[in-house]
């Protein structure tokens, strides 16, 4: 599995997907957070997160 880390620099120099690393950093957080576990709400970095995944997203779906 990709770290965070490497997908997010593929993005930067233009070999990755935006959409496929904000998706991979959300979906690792919300494994990794105790807050995003323990209960059925999300913490406030997933959210941001999710936001950036979406945002993402539709800017892929805009081009």
């Amino acid at each position: 599995m990709t770290s965070v880390n490497e997908a997010v620099g593929a993005v930067a120099d233009g070999s990755g997907d935006p959409v496929a690393a904000a998706r991979l950093a959300y979906e690792q957080h919300a494994r990794a957070c105790r807050q995003c576990r323990a209960d059925g709400a999300h913490c406030a970095v997933a959210k941001h997160l999710l936001r950036i995944h979406n945002n993402a997203r539709r800017a892929a779906g805009a081009r």
